[in-house]
């Protein structure tokens, strides 16, 4: 199993953007010190809790400061984008990235962005535009010759040489692209099929394992569509996780602290909103009443002493079947940035040398 991170990213309100910017840049520093795999950077315009429009102003910073961890979007707001500029925009940042970019891709899920576009999210209308954006996307990088795209949303042409010399040449540096990410919340995700059909790499937000289970069963009708055969290696799992030298100090850190502030102000709230809140409970007759910032910890969140984290990452991997990348949840502790990198570090020195014994291949403890 290799580590992530997965980064809103969340600050609070009264933070300032570039105060909550250099949070960011100092947290993928640290990432990328201390050896985790990769990190995604999501995008979103109109919620002040996960205030960063623009995850590529943050990459192509983190990149120059960074020797060796995987950084993408994660993931670009696909139908808020014409997909040629985007084409274009993140195959320069590949370059930029030396082959370090990872390409998160996304629906958009926030009522409020979805107005801010005059998107019909109801509908399923953001859903269709982005599989048509990013079928553009991959033909403006693949396909040479000069074609046209007329679809439901876009019309867009890759035109032949015009006046001897201008024509497109921009494409990625890895061949034929970068890794392709997706994220998936809903049991039976249409999202997750897609990275099945496709061959992308799945993404499960942060949910009770009970319904994160279902979400490799998406992945697995999409393979089966294309005749493929899908990889739990590579299913990205994304969790709440804070370590501490103590179970009482972590749960002091976490509920106590920005993780439980973040919680109860705006993300038990914004699911409560969309009728979510089934997807974090352990069982379908527990009470909205009783999904509480204490609830998800003891049920979801994976905080704790190594040893007891150690138990926990196990039994969730356990319990959905295997997986291959664990991605931290991340917050935002510039008040308290000892604790925040003590908690990385002691998930990545501590913890994962007693879980070397998981075989996502296999599905289980091998």
């Amino acid at each position: 199993m290799e580590l992530g991170y997965f980064a809103m990213p969340s600050h609070p309100p009264e933070c300032g953007l570039k105060e909550g910017h250099d949070w960011d840049l100092q947290t993928l520093r640290w990432l990328d010190e201390l050896g985790y795999q990769e990190a995604w950077i999501g995008e979103h315009h109109t919620a002040p809790w996960e205030p960063h429009p623009s995850p590529d102003l943050l990459i192509a910073q983190a990149l120059l400061q960074t020797k060796t961890i995987r950084i993408g979007p994660g993931g670009f707001l696909l139908p808020y984008h014409h997909p040629a500029e985007l084409a274009n925009r993140v195959a320069v940042l590949d370059h930029l990235s030396n082959g370090r970019l990872n390409f998160g891709v996304a629906a958009s899920g926030l009522p409020s962005d979805w107005a801010m576009f005059n998107v019909d999210g109801m509908s399923g209308q953001n859903r269709d535009m982005t599989r048509e954006a990013l079928e553009i996307i991959l033909k403006m990088w693949t396909d040479p010759a000069p074609w046209t795209h007329k679809g439901k949303y876009w019309t867009v042409t890759k035109p032949d040489t015009m006046f001897d010399f201008l024509k497109p040449h921009i494409k990625p540096v890895q061949a034929p692209h970068p890794p392709i990410g997706v994220a998936g919340l809903s049991k039976n995700s249409d999202t997750l099929k897609l990275a099945g059909e496709r061959g992308f790499i799945p993404m499960s937000l942060n949910l009770n394992p009970a319904y994160v289970g279902s979400h490799w069963e998406s992945v697995e009708a999409g393979a089966a569509k294309t005749g493929r055969k899908p990889s739990r290696k590579d299913w990205r799992m994304v969790r709440e996780v804070f370590v501490a030298d103590t179970d009482e100090e972590a749960w002091k850190l976490s509920v106590g602290d920005m993780m439980g502030r973040m919680m109860s102000e705006y993300f038990l709230p914004l699911l409560g909103h969309f009728g979510f809140k089934d997807y974090l409970k352990h069982a379908p007759d527990v009470p909205d009443s009783d999904v509480t910032v204490e609830y998800c910890a003891r049920r979801n969140w994976i905080v704790g002493s190594p040893a007891t984290v150690t138990e926990k990452i196990e039994k969730i991997y356990q319990e959905v079947g295997g997986f291959g990348v664990l991605l931290v949840f991340g917050f935002d502790y510039k008040h308290k940035p000892e604790a925040w990198r003590r908690s990385l570090e002691l998930l990545k020195n501590e913890v994962m040398p007693r879980l070397k014994h998981l075989d996502a291949s296999l599905g289980r403890a091998a």
